[in-house]
């Protein structure tokens, strides 16, 4: 009210160094009336540039959205200079409207967008904005010029996101909700009924939270998706679709809100599953916010809400009285910035204007205090125990799609206010540790052959609890967990059967200090991905059981690992933003394989005196006496100086929503390579190549776009010459490019995010696997040197080569340019008459006045857009080089 605040003249831009300290590495703190200085929390140093600038950009965009609101609200709504408000609220709304065209709809990372670089940030900000606009124009206080500006905003903002359906995704629920706020704003019926009601609505993405309520992408995604769910539903309700008021999507809302309480960790965080952030409190404004909103809807509209509502009233007085928490960054939520440490709990005036309009005006007293019990969630494959006051879960289920990680059979385990066991999430997309967070090892999850697990669902087996003991067995491939807790112990036993001899391992990331005695370290290797250090393995000084105590806040925990095999340690990765830590890895080789560990709460001995493992038989001596347990098939028996517990359940597996079924696999194209009697000379020319049957790269289908669609093979196309003999196969591959855009060598590095900065050229990549098998992928990025007639080899990120099998050269020609290549068979590809060879060619395009490229050719097909793509390509789209003589 009293100033202006800046508004950015920039567009959001993503990057590996801006927004982050350069000394440090921590995000820079967020000051929306400071748009050129940025402090490190951390250090205490300012930062200023361009990159930071633009990084700033992105949440102040967003900021002045909610700020333009909020001032909306209070012109409508309260008599505290309502004029000034509003005037502020229009100077906002008219700001961008002078501006919006002027922000490059380009180089974006996901999806079209003007203001920021991924579509469904454009549509977060939109919400906002005609949300002020709307209040202003149904009080009587938007002028006609404001009004024409935000017109105009909103028909492009409406291209720009119809323009991105992203199908069933987290995103698409913001982007449903913006689309539906523009359809009411115009009054559009058609682009209503679109939102709501289409192939990708909000109805369709409601639909996917299964029947146990959590999102598939696991709690952080499920929370995202949520807010985007239920901004979308107040404006259906404005559009004439009321889901509260229909018993089917009313239910569906309330089991989506009560899900994420299910499964909250005892310090009330939630479990920082796939690609989560980690440490992240249920108690947040933002979050408080869903059940505030959910539980005043639901009470006022769903007769069969009440139960549930007095479940959702305790879960608000518990996060209400909850320690204090620290307040962090959302985009979808930046009404507390700048952020510092809240001095008490949050309290329901603390909230925002959204909050305000949708919640009950008093929290319902609630008689009972929050006490969630143990649960299986079906449609997770998530099993959690809530034994002894303990937190324990076992993660199955499917791996959650892009933000999935290879963590099958993963065991989290929360006991005496510690997290003993965290999974750790995602600390950032635009730094190389992704891939360590991406990775088996990271996790405390079981590994086979010293690599990551494959693409693949796991299943719960069983689920019990009686009589203080609880039970959960997950199976993923050849792979079982069982994990049993009971008032003293958490007994894990992780089995592998097979015909074959393998390699079995299962980490453990354990916080706290401390180290295993009786022994010495010994220096072995671990395959990691490069980043591990320090691996040693265990010597004891006598054969035994081999333990490591832990402490951490004056709590400990003991792990006694009592089968053979190997006991490593090494450093990695720890927590996001907590530097390198300490784990330990089990490891043995055999046919058939079972490591047991038995986990100690409190004090050496206070509970565990010895265990002894005798075939199937696991025997745990306590303070109590001897408890014997034993696997049952589809039950787990426990008998011991209390009695005999069966622990057993059948666990039917989930039934998926049918819009998550892939319906349409991809059909595999088939082209051919032909015997050559003699190496082509890889001039640069097609010269030694037999140009009888091309592989043609010509087609819209197989362009993958980003923000422009496919301009003709004219502008861009390819043709693909392969041949080979026994030692290579070789491609001579034309380009039809008018202007080559060649990325040089020496450039310095673009530092957007984990992809090779060659991707952002022209160029090609070359897959070769064995099309009837899951052999490794070979992969290339090949890239014109613009000095001569070499090329740039590398290997692509998911896939295995060696640069140094690959020959060749390139030239120019009046049309584009031809790279000519040999590639020698990798290890287990044999080359005959007849064989068959999974391939896939891709050509990268890049325009002269872009950062990143602008799309790609797939031979295979293109299947979408270029966003995310690095350079990846899944081998489920592979073709098919038939080899011919």
């Amino acid at each position: 009210l009293e100033r202006m605040p800046p508004v950015p003249e920039a567009k959001a831009l993503l990057s590996v160094d801006g927004g982050r300290c350069p000394t440090d590495g921590a995000v820079l703190r967020f000051d929306p009336w400071n748009p050129d200085e940025h402090a490190c929390p951390r250090c205490g140093r300012t930062q200023s540039g361009l990159r930071h600038h633009r990084a700033w950009a992105r949440y102040q965009h967003l900021w002045l959205a909610e700020r333009a609101v909020e001032l909306a609200a209070l012109a409508a709504l309260t008599d505290h200079q309502p004029d000034a408000a509003a005037r502020r609220a229009a100077n906002l709304l008219g700001a961008y409207g002078e501006r919006y065209f002027r922000y490059p709809n380009r180089d974006n990372v996901l999806g079209p967008s003007r203001l920021f670089f991924s579509t469904y940030l454009e549509s977060i900000w939109i919400l906002n904005y005609l949300s002020a606009a709307m209040l202003l124009r149904e009080t009587g206080r938007l002028d006609e010029a404001t009004e024409r500006a935000v017109h105009e905003v909103a028909e492009e903002a409406a291209n720009l996101i119809g323009d991105f359906d992203e199908g069933f995704s987290n995103r698409q629920t913001w982007n449903d909700a913006a689309l539906c706020a523009i359809a009411v704003w115009f009054e559009d019926e058609d682009l209503a009924q679109r939102a709501v009601q289409g192939q990708t609505g909000l109805i369709a993405h409601l639909r996917g939270y299964r029947d146990d309520g959590m999102w598939y992408e696991g709690e952080n995604y499920h929370l995202f998706a949520l807010r985007g769910m239920l901004a979308g539903v107040g404006w259906a309700g404005l559009a004439g679709v009321d889901f509260w008021s229909e018993p089917e999507l009313a239910r569906a809302l309330a089991r989506a809100l009560r899900a994420p309480a299910l499964t909250a960790l005892p310090d009330f965080t939630f479990p920082a599953r796939k690609d989560a952030r980690f440490g992240i409190s249920l108690g947040q404004p933002m979050y408080l916010e869903l059940w505030e909103a959910g539980l005043g809807r639901l009470q006022s509209k769903e007769e069969g809400a009440v139960e549930f509502g007095e479940g959702l009233a305790q879960w608000l007085h518990a996060l209400y009285g909850s320690a204090p928490v620290r307040p962090e960054l959302f985009e979808s939520y930046l009404h507390d910035a700048p952020l510092d440490l809240l001095p008490a709990p949050c309290s329901r005036s603390r909230l925002s204007w959204w909050a305000l309009l949708d919640m009950a005006p008093e929290l319902p007293a609630s008689a009972q205090p929050w006490s969630p019990p143990s649960v299986f969630l079906e449609g997770q494959g998530l099993a959690v125990l809530r034994t002894g006051g303990r937190y324990v879960s076992v993660e199955c289920g499917a791996s959650g799609g892009g933000h999935g990680h290879p963590d099958r059979l993963n065991l989290t385990v929360h006991a005496d206010g510690i997290l003993w066991l965290p999974d750790v999430g995602t600390g950032s997309y635009v730094t190389r540790d992704l891939f360590w967070y991406r990775s088996t090892l990271a996790h405390n999850a079981p590994r086979l052959d010293g690599v990551s697990q494959p693409s693949g669902d796991a299943r719960v087996e069983g689920f019990d609890e009686r009589e203080g003991w609880g039970w959960a067995r997950g199976r993923f491939g050849p792979v079982t967990r069982s994990v049993v807790v009971g008032a003293g112990y958490l007994l894990d036993v992780v089995d592998l059967t097979g015909s074959d001899e393998r390699v079995l391992e299962v980490p453990w990331h354990f916080q706290g200090r401390g180290e295993p005695t009786g022994g010495n370290w010994k220096e072995d290797t671990l395959s990691d991905g490069g980043f591990v250090t320090g691996v040693e393995r265990f010597v004891p000084v006598e054969e035994g059981l081999r333990s490591v105590e832990r402490a951490a806040a004056g709590r400990s925990l003991i792990a006694y690992f009592a089968s053979p095999g190997d006991l490593l340690r090494a450093e990695g990765p720890g927590r996001p933003g907590e530097g390198r830590q300490t784990f330990y890895v089990q490891r043995v080789r055999a046919r058939n394989a079972r490591l047991v560990t038995v986990l100690e709460f409190g004090a050496r001995a206070s509970v565990v005196r010895a265990v002894r493992v005798r075939g199937d038989l696991v025997e745990i001596e306590t303070a109590a006496g001897t408890d014997h347990h034993r696997s049952g098939g589809k039950e787990w028996v426990i008998e011991g100086p209390a009695g005999r517990v069966v622990l057993g359940a059948t666990v039917k597996p989930p039934v998926l929503p049918e819009i998550l079924l892939d319906l349409e696999p991809p059909v595999r194209p088939t082209g051919a390579a032909l015997r050559t009697d003699q190496p082509p000379p890889l001039d640069g020319s097609a010269e030694g190549f037999d140009t009888a049957e091309p592989l043609r790269l010509e087609l819209e289908d197989q362009y993958r776009r980003s923000e422009e669609s496919y301009q003709g093979r004219e502008e861009f196309s390819a043709l693909c010459w392969a041949g080979w003999d026994e030692s290579a196969l070789y491609l001579a591959v034309e380009v039809t490019k008018p202007e080559l855009v060649i990325r040089p060598a020496d450039a310095p590095p673009l530092l957007l995010d984990n992809e090779p900065d060659d991707i952002h050229s022209d160029g090609i990549q070359v897959y070769l696997s064995d099309a009837g098998a899951e052999s490794p992928v070979v992969g290339y990025l090949v890239v014109p040197d613009e000095r001569g007639a070499g090329l740039r080899v590398r290997a692509v990120s998911d896939a295995s080569g060696d640069p140094a099998t690959v020959r060749g050269a390139w030239r120019r020609t009046d049309t584009g340019y031809v790279i000519t290549l040999g590639i020698e068979w990798p290890d287990g590809l044999l080359a005959h008459v007849g064989g068959r060879v999974g391939f896939d060619l891709i050509v990268n395009e890049q325009v002269a006045d872009r950062v990143r490229r602008a799309g790609q050719l797939v031979w295979s097909g293109g299947n979408g857009w270029v966003w995310l793509r690095g350079d990846r390509q899944d081998r489920e789209r592979f073709g098919v080089l038939e080899l011919v003589g």
